[in-house]
């Protein structure tokens, strides 16, 4: 079992990048195992660590299908469809509020 270099936060060497790095890039890791990681120390709790591919091994990103581009509009018309209401508020539905504003702001108040 081979160890992992390890570099300090901002210090790592060209050729490496992190997943959103290649991301920007216009690639990904492609199946290449993790090539090094960054550490970056942190008080209270262990090192925060990000890990590092080699982006002369990173393959172009795939591109969107029609069937994903379809999949992906359906889940984000889920996303912003209030469960209530069942109309499409136009913004992605809190979590917190479960609801869209209008139907929370209308809701009566449960007494405390």
């Amino acid at each position: 079992m081979s160890t992992l270099p390890v570099y300090r936060w901002r210090l790592a060497p060209d050729g490496y990048a992190t997943r959103r790095q290649l991301r920007a890039l216009g690639l990904r890791p492609g199946g290449q195992d993790v090539a090094a990681q960054l550490e970056r120390p942190r008080r209270r709790r262990g090192p925060l660590v990000a890990y590092l591919y080699r982006i002369d091994h990173a393959k172009p990103v795939r591109p969107m299908t029609p069937g994903r581009t379809a999949a992906l509009a359906k889940a984000m018309l889920a996303r912003r469809t209030c469960p209530n209401c069942r109309r499409d508020a136009g913004y992605c539905i809190p979590p917190t509020l479960g609801m869209c504003v209008t139907c929370h702001d209308s809701a009566p108040a449960l007494a405390a």
